[in-house]
């Protein structure tokens, strides 16, 4: 049995609950939220971490210690087995943005070596893990390291 296929069991679901609609259905008239208030009003309701006017704990305390996720280098994944959409046998960033594999943005591109390489293709990417060097040298092919962001190209010219 997986999750896909449990069986509904009657009785196990509830039917929602229909405010509004007349005293006789017991939730009628003010429809659960009582007399006036603002909890009662249309859109009514406080913000997490309000405290009445005073001044929350939140703003209260420091803001210390340094993260270092503001520096974090992320990549963009593609496999050797996905260089078969490509129509060339130059592997570069302006090629995996055609092909569909990688989205043009500011994150670098890492070449991982998932699937098998059936010809020989020339590599020009910054980041090759070393299973994905092995395969594409394999096939008879190279890899030439390149600089890591299109933001970098554009400054090198």
């Amino acid at each position: 049995m997986n999750l896909d296929n449990i069986p509904t069991i009657k009785g196990a679901t509830h039917p929602t609950k229909r405010l509004g609609r007349g005293e006789g259905s017991g939730h009628g008239k003010t429809s659960g939220k009582g007399h006036k208030g603002q909890k009662a009003r249309s859109g009514g309701g406080i913000r997490i971490g309000f405290e009445g006017g005073q001044m929350p704990l939140y703003r209260k305390l420091p803001r210390r210690g340094f993260n270092n996720k503001n520096f974090k280098v992320s990549y963009q994944l593609v496999n050797v087995g996905q260089l078969e959409k490509l129509e060339g046998d130059v592997v570069d960033r302006e090629s995996l943005i055609q092909a569909g594999l990688v989205r043009d943005n500011k994150q670098g591109v890492k070449l991982l070596g998932d699937g098998e390489v059936s010809k020989a293709y020339t590599i020009k990417l910054s980041k090759v893990s070393d299973s994905a060097k092995s395969k594409i040298e394999a096939a008879g092919g190279k890899v030439e390291v390149a600089s890591e962001t299109p933001a970098e190209d554009k400054e090198d010219a």
